[in-house]
């Protein structure tokens, strides 16, 4: 399953938010360095689908706010 997201690095607080069935915005704490707020990203939609982080995988948007992350 690929879903759409829009990434809000360096936020004041984490949270997953459902805009639709496929898009989603998602704040992290993390600033936009050597992948720490794609990695933070991908943990956060890990723990709000409930699967392991390694399920997760970022598929476009690497240095993007709009990114497309694949649920294995």
């Amino acid at each position: 399953m690929k879903i759409f997201v829009h990434a809000k690095p360096r936020a004041k607080a984490e949270y997953v938010e459902q805009l639709d069935a496929s898009h989603f915005a998602v704040a992290v704490v993390e600033p936009p360095k050597n992948g720490e707020a794609n990695r933070a990203t991908a943990e956060a939609l890990a723990e709000h689908f409930s699967v392991s982080p390694s399920r997760i995988r970022l598929v476009s948007g690497f240095s993007s706010r709009e990114k497309i992350f694949e649920i294995l």
